[in-house]
């Protein structure tokens, strides 16, 4: 099966991922003050957190209905030589949920310069005015 993907570039992505992650982990053990009591298990897995991250990403561009059919039949089978750790489909859905703090964090950083040009909805909403 081969699916016409618009162009990712796949290795931009990555960097610009992987500097924001170093960054993100050294602040997080920074300014960590909570003690690690062993009930949460540490992150361990070949796939880095960065890479996670990347896959993530750029399934939001590729035009891929659902994630399982991008995993599968995109980074799975063409994918290997850019990131020879990867894991299992299975495998990688435990794994998504480690890097949502750093995807939380890391989408402002793509902004871009803010124009102070601003679209808002005015639709109301009919919880906002009880009657």
């Amino acid at each position: 099966m081969s699916i016409s993907l618009p162009r990712l570039d796949l290795t931009q992505i990555f960097c610009d991922v992987d500097d924001f992650y170093a960054a993100f982990e050294t602040a997080c053990q920074q300014c960590s003050q909570l003690p690690y009591d062993g009930a949460a298990k540490p992150y361990r897995s070949r796939l880095s957190l960065s890479e996670v991250m990347t896959i993530v990403i750029a399934f939001q561009g590729s035009g891929f209905r659902t994630f399982k059919d991008f995993y599968t039949c995109q980074v799975l089978p063409h994918w290997r030589p850019a990131l020879p750790n990867l894991v299992s489909y299975n495998r990688f859905v435990e794994l998504r949920p480690w890097s949502v703090m750093a995807l939380i964090d890391f989408l402002p950083t793509t902004f871009g310069d803010l124009s102070g040009i601003r679209f808002i909805d005015a639709t109301s909403v009919a919880v906002c005015h009880p009657n």
